[in-house]
């Protein structure tokens, strides 16, 4: 079982920054592929960026130079940094941490979320 917990939501101005962080706990969080979702009003939960266990990163073309995924294993943390903030952006977002065990047994975690507002 791993545990899921966002923080860093919040309001800002479109052009500002937001650092989102999930912290994690429970299991070998460093084993896990992590990514980050967001979900908007009407809208369907999509991804924006994913960070592998070996530490690969990809992003959704919406954010792509704008966005960037960390992790700190010591920590069991994974961040996602935003910057150039849009108000398109607004949503909640969402972390997840995925693996695939022996037997294909499919291990999927979801956070509560946090939202995240761009508006002036």
């Amino acid at each position: 079982q791993v545990q899921l917990v966002e923080s860093g939501g919040g309001l800002v101005q479109p052009g500002g920054s937001l650092r989102l962080s999930c912290a994690a706990s429970g299991s070998i969080f460093s084993i896990y592929d992590v990514g980050w979702y967001r979900q908007a009003p009407g809208k369907q939960r999509e991804l924006v960026a994913t960070i592998r266990s070996g530490g690969s990163a990809a992003y959704a073309d919406s954010v792509k130079g704008r966005f960037t995924i960390s992790r700190d294993n010591a920590k069991n943390t994974v961040d996602l940094q935003m910057n150039s903030l849009k108000p398109e952006d607004t949503a909640v977002y969402y972390c997840n941490a995925f693996r695939v065990g022996v037997f294909n047994r499919k291990y999927d975690y979801w956070g509560q979320g946090t939202q995240v507002t761009v508006s002036s």
